[in-house]
């Protein structure tokens, strides 16, 4: 497991001023009970209030059934999953147990939970 921070921190776009964040939001509860389970709580909910007002911006015309079903597809596992990939976040990640001898770093839920604790992080860390 890779754990340049940097490199990710610049994939990101962030530096984090409180590096202990970062850590905790790349910890799954299988390596620690430190881990990013309310990071992943409050990043979603920061990440879906961001989208929301996006989508409320772009589709002025769309009623709340559609702007709801529209967020529903950016938020989803499969989208966060294909996301964290893409900055290859799996490759941060502490996993213990089974969930590193199982492929965790490639399961869909663990790297769209993970992306979802980074976003928590960010928020905290920037004070928002």
């Amino acid at each position: 497991m890779a754990r340049n921070l940097d490199k990710l921190e610049s994939k990101v776009g962030y530096h984090f001023l409180d590096s202990r964040l970062l850590d905790r939001a790349l910890t799954h509860r299988s390596f620690s009970a430190f881990n990013n389970e309310r990071l992943e709580f409050l990043g979603d909910s920061v990440l879906g209030v961001i989208v929301s007002a996006i989508l409320y911006r772009l589709y002025s015309d769309s009623e709340e059934g559609e702007l709801t079903r529209m967020r529903a597809q950016v938020v989803k596992k499969d989208t966060l999953a294909q996301i964290a990939r893409r900055l290859q976040l799996g490759d941060h990640l502490k996993l213990g147990g089974s969930a590193a001898k199982g492929g965790g770093t490639e399961n869909d839920s663990i790297l769209a939970d993970a992306l979802e604790s980074l976003i928590g992080a960010v928020y905290l860390d920037a004070g928002l």
